[in-house]
């Protein structure tokens, strides 16, 4: 088990009960509890009643389908989502991490794979939760945007942006290096662990939506992510 002290719980979400009994037993061997849900509105109705450290949600199911599920949840909740796909569905895909989703696994699948990715997904969040044990201020703070590490609060224009786990840690990671360009694929090594998985347009999306949500706050602190043709992307100081 990754914490000691409580036993994580992850949320599976599918409408295939084999499915769901596979990742049930993958998982708990890992030491994980496990709750099911079979359609998208239980699903949805449970994510929101409870706080889950990760919710492995399928793209198509009844009543509600997993880009709905996604989208509704992200309104008040930024739990960790991976999405299950099948191989057919790119541009759903695509469609899943627009509307929030941190990674995605494609039917048929590896237990391996999804274990690796939901471990993955955790130890990001609990990075990113953990307040650093040094006296140093982890706060990084330009004109137009402030990012607090310990807090994990980013603040543009002065207005607070509610942004995914997954968003946070990009944009966390660009501006811990400014002005230093990074390639697709390394953004993807560094921020998704990805060595051997992961489609670029991953980060496209992802640099697309964190824009879009900084944009609403301040359209300043936006411009400050910029795309290096032909290389990659880098978050560029004004200068003053």
């Amino acid at each position: 088990m990754m914490n000691n002290e409580k036993q994580l719980h992850i949320l599976v979400v599918d409408d295939e009960e084999r499915i769901r009994r596979l990742l049930r037993m993958y998982l708990e061997k890992e030491g994980f509890l496990i709750s099911e849900a079979k359609d998208g509105e239980t699903a949805l109705q449970m994510a929101l009643d409870q706080d889950y450290d990760c919710i492995l949600l399928d793209l198509m199911l009844p009543n509600m389908d997993g880009i709905d599920v996604c989208s509704k949840l992200r309104q008040t909740k930024n739990t960790p989502v991976i999405m299950l796909t099948a191989r057919g569905e790119e541009s759903n895909r695509v469609q899943g991490f627009e509307v929030g989703a941190d990674d995605y696994v494609v039917k048929p699948f590896s237990p391996r794979e999804v274990i690796y990715r939901v471990k993955a997904v955790l130890r990001r969040t609990a990075a990113g939760a953990a307040v650093a044990n040094d006296n140093r201020s982890n706060n990084i703070v330009f004109p137009h945007l402030v990012i607090e590490h310990d807090a994990h609060r980013v603040t543009a224009g002065g207005v607070e942006v509610n942004l995914t786990p997954k968003e946070y840690e990009l944009l966390h990671y660009l501006a811990s290096s400014p002005d230093k360009v990074f390639s697709r694929e390394q953004l993807l090594k560094d921020v998704w662990n990805y060595e051997f998985f992961g489609d670029l347009r991953t980060v496209d999306t992802h640099i697309k939506r964190l824009r879009e949500k900084l944009t609403k706050s301040s359209p300043e602190a936006a411009a400050m992510i910029t795309t290096v043709w032909g290389v990659g992307y880098k978050l560029e100081v004004p200068k003053e």
